[in-house]
């Protein structure tokens, strides 16, 4: 199988607050492939972060991709507020939602990339019916809510399942299904992870089918941003 290049999206939760702008700058400067922006309402999950607005002032601060990540229910109310200030991906949670075609379908019609997450809990039997109706799933592997928990082990099964069943049905980048013989004409499909990603356990979900990494605590750790992008690219 061809892989994509392993695309590193750190996720500015684990960041300062306070300089959001200032911290969107450092990423750029550290070679981030984007930047993954955690959107939580104390209700889906126990905690909150931003709103629309504090997307804006990342948006105004950088160039890079806005990989907004919708951990709220009713996500489909909240979709064109979160485009008009600079989501280039708006990934939502299918445990969040009953309308979950409505809402892929109407951000892909806004121009934009749909993501679809799922919970660890979450049987793969859930996955499949969506790979064609979205850009790119987001397995989790964590308890969404919290940066710094601890990986998920059994988790790497359901990367390894989803990207058997990618391959065996042709499914490629964007959802597309390609003609048999003809895989190589578009990039595999995007399987993201998130939660708990350090060198040791990007090497796990890479192997496994995973090419999207979010990673927060680990990479805010090192001695340098650009560093532990590279280690986790590199695994």
């Amino acid at each position: 199988m061809k892989q994509n290049k392993i695309q590193i999206f750190p996720s500015i939760l684990s960041g300062d607050f306070g300089r959001l702008a200032d911290e969107a700058k450092r990423l750029e400067q550290a070679g981030a492939d984007g930047i993954h922006v955690d959107i939580m309402d104390g209700h889906f999950v126990p905690n909150l972060t931003f709103g629309p607005r504090a997307l804006g002032a990342i948006n105004r601060a950088t160039n890079l991709f806005l990989d907004v990540h919708m951990m709220i229910y009713n996500p489909y109310d909240y979709i064109e507020a979160f485009i008009q200030e600079g989501a280039d991906r708006l990934t939502f949670h299918f445990e969040a939602t009953e309308d979950v075609d409505d809402a892929l379908e109407f951000i892909r019609k806004c121009g934009k990339k749909a993501g679809l997450a799922f919970c660890p809990e979450t049987s793969f039997s859930m996955i499949p019916k969506y790979l064609t109706r979205c850009d790119m799933v987001l397995i989790m592997t964590v308890s969404p809510g919290f940066g710094g928990q601890q990986f998920m082990a059994d988790v790497v099964e359901k990367i390894q399942l989803t990207r058997e069943c990618c391959d065996r049905n042709r499914i490629r980048q964007g959802g597309v299904i390609v003609p048999q013989g003809s895989e190589e004409s578009l990039p595999p499909f995007d399987i993201q992870v998130d939660g708990g990603i350090n060198a040791e356990t990007a090497r796990a979900c890479v192997k496994a089918g995973a090419n999207v990494l979010v990673s927060g605590s680990f990479l805010y750790e090192q001695p340098s941003l650009s560093q532990g992008i590279q280690m986790l690219r590199n695994v």
